[in-house]
């Protein structure tokens, strides 16, 4: 009897086994096994075959595939491969592979959707012709009005290359781009590049915005070359606004780390005889550094350590530092009063009042205090200091509300597992911009949270080339051009307000054009409506509406 209940049990084996898998040993490739969806479970490729056409159709409507461990399920195919092991094999079919491969035709898709004349709208509904014809209706104040016209004309942008000048047209860019950082007014991009012999390389370049309606960008003559790694840096006024640079450097061998103060013009020819202020300061591997523009603490500079904040005096060399417990890895100074915002690896905000005098263990100090889910890697602070931003490791985005230590608003679609990714803020746009780990930079409305727009990166996604960003409505100076300016890898990309900016022409005297809208009608082959928005040096000075027709907007 116990031979005879064996033998049965082999038999049913080894027939489970043939209907469950059939190897194809002409062409080697791994076991495939299909899944029918009515049933929830796996079936062989010949019970498959056999179905008829309606439940193969149905099957599509329901649940998706279970994972299954050591198989990888694909949709197109409605089969489970085995992932190899990846040792002597070539070609082997990994998890890592398959995500990598999916991913980068989804790139590849969006690539294709952004350069579409007829993209879908960032709302429901919203569109130029519409936003003008609630505005003359009285149904949109001009607060809101504006508000969604930048929300369109961002979601609109199209990608342009930029070629960098140089003196030295001979020697083209050939290091990857690190990091891209601009001055306040957004005449001058600090830049930061990777040099294959290991270090990195530092320079300016200079944006202007032309009559003609095009951007040229010239990178100043004399480049920093040095062989540590750079971890933060930020523009200084020292003499004057934007004046200097503050770079954190690593320590090496028994080089220990430094903050460094250098001029703008040690970067350019035209005054060599006087660089301005150059110092360094001897501090130990700093995360994160921030300048004080506040005048009760004038030229005072801040730096993030391994569980230390230290406030310098640029001039008299005083510290103050403080014990935090945790390393900072991101600050900012407040404007309207010397007061410090402090982002931990912990979760952890805090700020700190440098007008307090206490310094003690018990971090009675910290005059304000609240928790991200994780480390924190970004925190701006609103025109209204009553509210900050902050982004964290986990992907995380909130509005915080200062005084009651709250948060009242989040965003979501931010993709970060570890990486140090800052957010960009442009709130006269009311907007708010991040570069995700994907490589994806996304763009939401700082009011609603909605997610305005997604950009898909011009190169394949990894970890050498998450781009680098700078948004500004006058990028170039004060008769600069609105728009996106991304670096990604060796490359320079633009995405301006206006899809025919080169053939735009631009206005004199102190007004430059900031965005411009046009309706049209394929139908009629006419244009119906449009509007044009003029910006002074600080704020809206003036609207100019074209003629427009309700009864002809109406049948658009």
């Amino acid at each position: 009897m116990k031979r005879n209940w064996r033998g049965r049990g082999k038999r049913f084996f080894h027939h489970h086994r043939a209907d469950w898998r059939r190897r194809d040993h002409s062409t080697g490739r791994s076991p495939e096994y299909g899944w029918d969806h009515a049933t929830a479970g796996p079936s062989s490729r010949a019970a498959e075959s056999n179905s008829n056409q309606d439940t193969a159709s149905s099957s599509k409507a329901t649940t998706a595939a279970p994972e299954l461990p050591g198989f990888y399920f694909d949709p197109e195919k409605n089969r489970y491969f085995r992932l190899l092991p990846g040792h002597n094999n070539c070609n082997p079919l990994t998890r890592e592979m398959l995500e990598t491969k999916e991913q980068e035709k989804q790139r590849a898709k969006l690539l294709v959707e952004d350069e579409h004349p007829n993209k879908k709208a960032p709302r429901t509904g919203l569109n130029s012709a519409l936003l003008l014809q609630r505005r003359h209706l009285g149904m949109l104040p001009s607060s809101s009005y504006c508000r969604l016209v930048h929300e369109v004309k961002a979601s609109e942008m199209k990608r342009h290359k930029l070629e960098v000048q140089s003196s030295d047209s001979n020697s083209p860019n050939t290091d990857n781009f690190r990091l891209i950082v601009a001055d306040s007014a957004c005449e001058q991009v600090f830049t930061v590049n990777d040099v294959s012999h290991g270090g990195c390389k530092y320079g300016i370049m200079n944006f202007r915005g032309c009559r003609k309606g095009s951007l040229s960008v010239e990178m100043c003559d004399n480049l920093y070359f040095t062989n540590r790694k750079m971890t933060s840096v930020c523009w200084a006024s020292v003499t004057h606004s934007d004046s200097h640079v503050l770079l954190c450097l690593v320590g090496i061998s028994q080089t220990p780390g430094c903050v460094s103060l250098l001029p703008a013009s040690l970067f350019s020819n035209s005054n060599p005889d006087q660089p301005g202020m150059l110092c360094s300061f001897k501090i130990s591997t700093a995360w994160s550094c921030a300048w004080c523009l506040n005048p009760q603490a004038d030229k005072t500079f801040s730096t993030g350590l391994s569980r230390h904040v230290i406030v310098t005096d640029a001039v008299t060399g005083r510290r103050q530092t403080y014990s935090t417990g945790s390393d900072v890895l991101t600050q900012q100074f407040a404007l309207r009063s010397p007061v410090l915002f402090n982002g931990c690896r912990s979760g952890e905000i805090f700020s700190i009042d440098l007008r307090q005098r206490g310094r003690g263990r018990d971090h009675s100090w910290k005059t304000c205090r609240f928790y991200q889910d994780s480390a924190v890697t970004s925190v701006r602070l609103l025109q209204d200091e009553n509210y900050l931003l902050a982004a964290d490791m986990v992907g995380k985005i909130k509005l915080w509300d200062v005084r009651v230590k709250r948060s009242v608003k989040q965003y979501e679609g931010h993709h970060n597992e570890y990486a140090y990714l800052p957010l960009h803020l442009s709130e006269q746009e009311g907007l708010l911009l991040a570069v995700g780990q994907d490589c994806y930079t996304r763009i939401w409305s700082l009011r609603d949270g909605h997610l305005i727009r997604t950009i898909p990166s011009p190169h394949p996604a990894g970890k050498d080339s998450i781009p680098n960003v700078v948004f500004s409505s006058q990028l170039g100076g004060r008769r600069g051009l609105p728009g996106l300016l991304m670096a990604v890898q060796r490359d320079l990309y633009y995405y301006p307000y206006n899809n025919d900016y080169q053939d735009w022409t631009g206005l004199g005297g102190n007004q430059t054009l900031c965005s411009a809208s046009v309706t049209y009608s394929k139908k009629l082959n006419r244009t119906y409506s449009g509007h044009m928005i003029f910006k002074g040096r600080t704020k809206w000075i003036t609207r100019i509406f074209f003629h427009i027709n309700i009864a002809d907007m109406e049948a658009i």
